[in-house]
């Protein structure tokens, strides 16, 4: 057998999910350690190859398993990416939490770094849960579920901070919602066209990730003013 791929071992990269999956692994017995080296493996390959060319054959070679082990965790290729992107939609909506919860007073800040980050590391992922998530109904169900909870996580948020401010009645909780909602879709066509179809006059003006970052921090932060 294979071992997992140099690049999904140290150092630790909090924003990959690959190297998390592996992390998960060590000192679990070996049927779990195999089973996340098969999802390690779509992982990578993902960032390579088009969702199609996907196939049970290629992830067992990349993860050094022979095909009938691959059968043995999964049904199919696609029960595999189900669980994965599942997995997946659960470690965006962490990273996003804890770095909005440090982010010292700038909440959105935090979140819209940590989401890019976690969009730039994980190309392929994101790739399906942007493009092909009707492919995958367990896994767009978690995904509606984390955009869910993230939209009443901003409208709770900032409600409070105009309630603070004696401006509790300025904007309703339905307008905050939609406001969310166009500012997260605009985040990720962004990202997507950045980081996905690499779009030459966005790239052209988006090399200082520093300044990406800003740019969409203020358009939330300012979007989500009466």
């Amino acid at each position: 057998m294979r071992p997992v791929p140099a690049r999904c071992a140290a150092p630790q990269d909090e924003y990959s999910y690959p190297q998390a999956l592996a992390a998960q692994a060590e000192g679990q017995p070996k049927g779990q350690r195999t089973a996340q080296q098969i999802r390690i493996a779509a992982c990578t390959l993902l960032e390579r190859a088009a969702l199609q060319d996907l196939t049970v054959a290629a992830i067992c070679n990349e993860a050094g398993v022979a095909n009938g082990t691959f059968y043995l965790y999964f049904p199919d290729q696609a029960h595999l990416l189900d669980d994965l992107l599942q997995g997946f939609a659960g470690f965006l909506q962490a990273g996003m939490i804890d770095a909005s919860q440090s982010s010292h007073g700038r909440p959105m800040l935090g979140a819209t770094q940590a989401y890019a980050r976690l969009f730039e590391g994980n190309r392929g992922l994101m790739k399906c849960l942007i493009h092909h998530l009707d492919a995958f109904p367990a896994a767009r169900a978690a995904f509606h579920r984390l955009n869910r909870e993230w939209i009443e996580t901003v409208v709770t948020a900032t409600r409070r901070r105009l309630a603070r401010e004696g401006r509790g009645d300025a904007v309703t909780e339905a307008e905050l919602t939609r406001r969310a909602y166009a500012l997260g879709g605009m985040t990720d066509h962004y990202l997507s066209s950045l980081y996905l179809s690499q779009e030459p006059g966005l790239v052209a003006v988006s090399d200082d990730r520093a300044a990406v970052i800003d740019t969409l921090t203020t358009i939330w932060e300012r979007g989500l003013q009466p």
